[in-house]
Protein backbone atom coordinates (compact mmCIF):
# COMPACT_ATOMS: atom_id res chain seq x y z
CA UNK A 1 0.00 0.00 0.00
CA UNK A 2 1.33 3.38 -0.98
CA UNK A 3 1.36 5.99 1.74
CA UNK A 4 1.47 8.76 -0.87
CA UNK A 5 -1.92 9.70 -2.31
CA UNK A 6 -3.43 12.84 -3.77
CA UNK A 7 -4.73 13.55 -0.26
CA UNK A 8 -1.31 13.33 1.42
CA UNK A 9 0.26 15.37 -1.38
CA UNK A 10 -2.32 18.14 -0.91
CA UNK A 11 -1.74 18.16 2.85
CA UNK A 12 2.03 18.29 2.36
CA UNK A 13 1.82 21.17 -0.12
CA UNK A 14 -0.49 23.04 2.28
CA UNK A 15 2.10 22.67 5.05
CA UNK A 16 -0.29 20.73 7.28
CA UNK A 17 1.33 18.57 9.96
CA UNK A 18 -0.06 15.03 9.75
CA UNK A 19 0.90 11.43 10.29
CA UNK A 20 -0.14 8.43 8.20
CA UNK A 21 -1.73 5.33 9.73
CA UNK A 22 -2.57 2.13 7.88
CA UNK A 23 -4.94 -0.64 8.88
CA UNK A 24 -6.50 -3.75 7.38
CA UNK A 25 -9.54 -2.49 5.51
CA UNK A 26 -12.55 -4.82 5.71
CA UNK A 27 -14.66 -4.46 2.55
CA UNK A 28 -17.48 -6.38 4.27
CA UNK A 29 -17.71 -4.08 7.30
CA UNK A 30 -21.20 -2.73 7.89
CA UNK A 31 -19.86 0.68 8.89
CA UNK A 32 -16.46 1.47 7.39
CA UNK A 33 -15.66 4.34 9.76
CA UNK A 34 -16.31 2.24 12.85
CA UNK A 35 -14.21 -0.58 11.45
CA UNK A 36 -11.37 1.88 10.83
CA UNK A 37 -11.61 3.22 14.40
CA UNK A 38 -11.46 -0.27 15.85
CA UNK A 39 -8.60 -1.32 13.58
CA UNK A 40 -6.41 1.65 14.56
CA UNK A 41 -7.44 1.50 18.22
CA UNK A 42 -9.03 4.94 18.38
CA UNK A 43 -12.33 6.18 19.77
CA UNK A 44 -14.97 6.38 16.99
CA UNK A 45 -15.73 10.07 17.57
CA UNK A 46 -12.10 10.89 16.67
CA UNK A 47 -12.19 8.93 13.41
CA UNK A 48 -14.09 11.06 10.93
CA UNK A 49 -15.88 9.68 7.90
CA UNK A 50 -16.10 11.50 4.60
CA UNK A 51 -19.47 11.43 2.90
CA UNK A 52 -20.54 12.90 -0.40
CA UNK A 53 -23.99 14.41 -0.59
CA UNK A 54 -26.05 16.88 -2.60
CA UNK A 55 -27.73 20.04 -1.36
CA UNK A 56 -30.39 21.33 -3.73
CA UNK A 57 -28.81 19.12 -6.41
CA UNK A 58 -25.26 20.47 -5.95
CA UNK A 59 -22.43 18.24 -4.64
CA UNK A 60 -20.98 18.78 -1.18
CA UNK A 61 -18.50 16.96 1.03
CA UNK A 62 -19.44 16.21 4.64
CA UNK A 63 -17.00 15.14 7.38
CA UNK A 64 -18.51 13.75 10.60
CA UNK A 65 -17.50 11.41 13.45
CA UNK A 66 -17.75 7.77 12.38
CA UNK A 67 -20.18 6.95 15.18
CA UNK A 68 -22.73 9.59 14.16
CA UNK A 69 -25.26 10.02 11.38
CA UNK A 70 -25.74 13.12 9.24
CA UNK A 71 -28.97 15.06 9.64
CA UNK A 72 -30.11 15.92 6.12
CA UNK A 73 -32.03 18.92 7.48
CA UNK A 74 -28.94 20.29 9.27
CA UNK A 75 -26.78 19.59 6.21
CA UNK A 76 -29.09 21.52 3.91
CA UNK A 77 -29.23 24.39 6.39
CA UNK A 78 -25.42 24.50 6.72
CA UNK A 79 -25.15 25.21 3.00
CA UNK A 80 -28.16 27.54 2.84
CA UNK A 81 -30.24 24.98 0.97
CA UNK A 82 -33.68 23.45 1.30
CA UNK A 83 -33.03 19.74 0.76
CA UNK A 84 -30.12 17.33 1.06
CA UNK A 85 -29.56 13.70 0.15
CA UNK A 86 -26.66 11.28 0.04
CA UNK A 87 -24.88 10.94 -3.29
CA UNK A 88 -24.96 7.57 -5.05
CA UNK A 89 -21.66 5.70 -4.54
CA UNK A 90 -20.82 5.62 -8.27
CA UNK A 91 -21.40 9.38 -8.53
CA UNK A 92 -19.23 9.99 -5.45
CA UNK A 93 -16.41 7.92 -6.94
CA UNK A 94 -16.61 9.69 -10.30
CA UNK A 95 -16.66 13.15 -8.68
CA UNK A 96 -13.86 12.56 -6.15
CA UNK A 97 -11.60 10.17 -8.05
CA UNK A 98 -11.52 7.94 -4.96
CA UNK A 99 -13.17 4.58 -4.25
CA UNK A 100 -15.90 4.31 -1.62
CA UNK A 101 -14.14 3.37 1.61
CA UNK A 102 -11.18 5.49 0.54
CA UNK A 103 -12.82 8.86 -0.13
CA UNK A 104 -10.81 11.65 1.42
CA UNK A 105 -11.93 15.25 1.71
CA UNK A 106 -8.41 16.21 0.54
CA UNK A 107 -7.30 16.03 -3.09
CA UNK A 108 -10.64 15.29 -4.68
CA UNK A 109 -10.76 15.61 -8.48
CA UNK A 110 -13.34 18.38 -8.27
CA UNK A 111 -13.35 20.86 -5.40
CA UNK A 112 -16.77 21.05 -3.78
CA UNK A 113 -17.98 22.93 -0.71
CA UNK A 114 -17.08 21.02 2.46
CA UNK A 115 -18.53 21.03 5.97
CA UNK A 116 -17.00 19.50 9.09
CA UNK A 117 -19.11 18.60 12.11
CA UNK A 118 -18.57 21.32 14.73
CA UNK A 119 -17.94 18.89 17.61
CA UNK A 120 -14.94 17.43 15.75
CA UNK A 121 -13.14 20.74 16.16
CA UNK A 122 -13.07 20.27 19.94
CA UNK A 123 -10.63 17.35 19.56
CA UNK A 124 -6.89 18.04 19.56
CA UNK A 125 -6.32 15.43 16.82
CA UNK A 126 -8.62 13.46 14.53
CA UNK A 127 -8.24 10.85 11.82
CA UNK A 128 -9.56 11.33 8.28
CA UNK A 129 -9.34 9.13 5.25
CA UNK A 130 -6.04 9.56 3.46
CA UNK A 131 -7.36 8.81 -0.02
CA UNK A 132 -7.07 5.05 -0.02
CA UNK A 133 -8.88 2.17 1.65
CA UNK A 134 -6.98 1.30 4.83
CA UNK A 135 -5.17 4.65 5.06
CA UNK A 136 -5.92 7.36 7.61
CA UNK A 137 -4.21 10.68 8.26
CA UNK A 138 -4.03 12.04 11.80
CA UNK A 139 -4.13 15.82 12.08
CA UNK A 140 -5.47 18.83 13.95
CA UNK A 141 -9.09 19.29 12.83
CA UNK A 142 -8.59 23.06 12.70
CA UNK A 143 -5.79 22.54 10.16
CA UNK A 144 -8.17 20.37 8.13
CA UNK A 145 -10.82 23.09 8.26
CA UNK A 146 -8.35 25.65 6.95
CA UNK A 147 -6.82 23.38 4.27
CA UNK A 148 -10.26 22.46 2.96
CA UNK A 149 -11.62 26.02 3.19
CA UNK A 150 -14.49 24.25 4.90
CA UNK A 151 -17.29 25.47 7.09
CA UNK A 152 -17.95 24.12 10.56
CA UNK A 153 -21.56 23.42 11.51
CA UNK A 154 -23.71 21.08 13.59
CA UNK A 155 -24.42 18.33 11.06
CA UNK A 156 -25.35 15.22 13.04
CA UNK A 157 -28.58 13.82 14.43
Amino acid sequence: MSKTTRATQVLGKAGVAFSVHTYDYDPNAERIGLQAAEAIGEQPHRVLKTLMAEVDGKPVCVVVPSDREVSMKKLASAFGGKAANMMKPADAERLTGYHVGGISPFGQKKLVPTAIEATALTEPLVYMNGGQRGLQVRLDPKDALTALKAISAPLVV
